[in-house]
C-alpha cells in the first residue's frame, strides 16, 4: 500500500469528529476487541465507552489504554499520523480501515 493510500485511509491531517470516529474504531476492531472488553479494560461501563468511540471523542484513559497496550498513540487516533507506529501495528489497522 503506498503512502497516499495509507493517508487517504487514515484520514490524516483530519481533526473532525468524524475522522476520530473512524480511527477509534479501527484501532478497536485492529485487535479483535469488542466495546465491552475494552470498556472492561479501562474500567468503563459499555455505554461510557460507546459514547467515546461514537462522538470521536476519547478520553485521555482511552488513548493511553490503546498507546500503552496496543501501541496505537494519540498521534494516529488524533491526527491520522501513523508513521511512527510500528509496521505490524500499522498492518493491523490499514487492513481495519479497508474494512470501513
Amino acid at each position: 500500500m503506498n503512502i497516499d493510500t495509507k493517508e487517504r485511509l487514515a484520514r490524516t491531517g483530519d481533526v473532525s469528529p468524524e475522522a476520530i470516529r473512524v480511527r477509534l474504531l479501527a484501532a478497536r476492531n485492529s485487535l479483535g476487541l469488542q466495546q465491552l472488553e475494552v470498556a472492561k479494560q479501562l474500567g468503563l461501563k459499555k455505554t461510557t465507552f460507546h459514547s467515546q468511540e461514537s462522538r470521536g471523542a476519547p478520553s485521555i484513559a482511552t488513548m493511553k489504554y490503546y498507546y500503552r497496550q496496543h501501541r496505537i498513540d494519540f498521534n494516529f487516533i488524533l491526527h491520522g499520523d501513523f508513521a511512527q507506529l510500528p509496521q505490524d501495528v500499522q498492518d493491523r489497522l490499514f487492513s481495519a480501515l479497508q474494512d470501513e
